[in-house]
């Protein structure tokens, strides 16, 4: 039933080997503040995420979309000061998702489109990369024409 709390979602969650830590967190928001999804799509938060598996909103997460916007790139393992490892814990509740009948076609659909917008985030990176090699280089040719 929806709306009904599963304390032991989390205890679910750590029995995986990617679950492991989501009892290391503390809801700080550091995940979110370094994702790169939840920059393009404010509708998704790793936090939240994290926050559904520990207060045991197991229905309502399993069934929730912004689960499968994740592209698991890592940041927010990389930024999380608790190990708790967010990207690890989103992919395992995935994993029980899929266990459990949770998963639909809407999940493809929002990791495919996900890939267009990540691919055009790291193209954009790509192009202001080349811009600041660009300004590096007319500023050294300054300086040697001085």
């Amino acid at each position: 039933m929806k709306g009904t709390l599963n304390p032991d979602f989390k205890k679910q969650i750590a029995k995986f080997p990617d679950g492991a830590n989501v009892m290391n967190c503390y809801l700080c928001g550091t995940c979110t503040a370094g994702c790169p999804v939840a920059g393009l799509d404010s509708a998704y938060s790793p936090r939240t995420i994290m926050r559904m598996a520990l207060v045991g909103m197991k229905d309502e997460l399993l069934s929730l979309n912004e689960l499968w916007k994740c592209s698991q790139c890592g940041r927010c393992t990389s930024h999380c000061p608790q190990n708790a490892r967010p990207s690890d814990v989103i992919k395992t509740v995935r994993e029980i998702a899929v266990e459990e009948g949770n998963a639909t076609g809407d999940s493809i659909s929002i990791i495919a489109e996900l890939e267009n917008d990540i691919g055009r985030l790291r193209l954009e990176r790509i192009e202001d990369a080349l811009r600041l090699i660009e300004i590096n280089r007319n500023k050294k040719n300054q300086r040697i024409e001085k």
